[in-house]
């Protein structure tokens, strides 16, 4: 067949397939939702018998381009629909400024999923993670508890220097919590004897050379965690802990008799 030929038929069959799309009912545009041309796509979203549940199939098309989704997002339908926000939120494709007009309008909890997509960018992830940091502070104590033992390692560090005792609990169970955050908040104003027992005591952390040290600086630490603690530390922190200015004149003491009990060899 001359190239013309093959040519006019190709244009004849993409007319074909737009003109479906575009005059499809209800119970035909199924057919139509996987074309491979995103041109009888765009078309499919002029059709009127396109509806919501549709539109959310057609968002599970992982080839849609972002001409598509701007398109999309434009679109009544997701102005009225939550789902459909959500769903333009985890396309990969869908373009970063659209996801950020998107995230206000999410529940907290979907965009500690959006954290967790697969693939999900970088700017995204850091983008729903300021979202939900802007929100704990009108957030109920039970949502930040289940956040605090969910979320990211950026989330659980701003749940934790808010300082309350039943947060920190959750966040210390968290695998993503970072040891650093610990030792800022240990070094913190937010840090009192509650929170720097819970610390001291849990499982996880209690062991950690770094922490023990930041929590015998710190001159709220309750003197029961000096006599548990400085036994099991080496002779130099010992001496540097004793040195430091931040400690209390009682903890000073504590820190000498451990430091008398070592000369006599006791």
């Amino acid at each position: 067949m001359p190239p013309s030929d093959t040519t006019n038929n190709e244009k004849h069959e993409l007319s074909r397939r737009l003109y479906r799309a575009l005059t499809a009912d209800r119970d035909t545009i199924p057919l139509v939702l996987d074309d491979p041309s995103m041109e009888v796509v765009k078309a499919l979203l002029k059709n009127p018998c396109f509806d919501e549940p549709l539109l959310q199939v057609l968002l599970k098309r992982r080839d849609l381009t972002e001409d598509i989704l701007t398109t999309i997002h434009r679109m009544p339908l997701v102005e009225e629909s939550h789902a459909l926000k959500v769903a333009l939120v985890h396309h990969r494709a869908t373009p970063d400024h659209i996801v950020l007009t998107l995230l206000p309008h999410l529940y907290l909890f979907e965009l500690v999923t959006i954290c967790f997509l697969p693939g999900v960018t970088p700017d995204r992830k850091v983008a729903a993670e300021r979202a939900i940091i802007k929100r704990l502070p009108v957030t109920p104590l039970g949502n930040k508890i289940t956040l605090a033992r969910r979320a990211t390692s950026d989330v659980v560090e701003a749940l934790l220097n808010e300082g309350k005792p039943q947060i920190l609990e959750a966040c210390l169970g968290n695998p993503r919590l970072r040891q650093a955050s610990l030792f800022k908040f240990l070094n913190g104003p937010g840090a009192t004897a509650e929170t720097i027992s819970a610390i001291a005591r849990h499982p996880r952390w209690k062991s950690r050379p770094e922490l023990k040290a930041a929590i015998l600086k710190n001159p709220k630490t309750p003197l029961v965690w000096f006599t548990a603690l400085l036994p099991g530390l080496p002779l130099v922190e010992v001496k540097n802990i004793f040195v430091s200015s931040r400690i209390s004149v009682a903890q000073k003491e504590r820190v000498a008799e451990e430091l008398m009990r070592r000369k006599r060899g006791c």
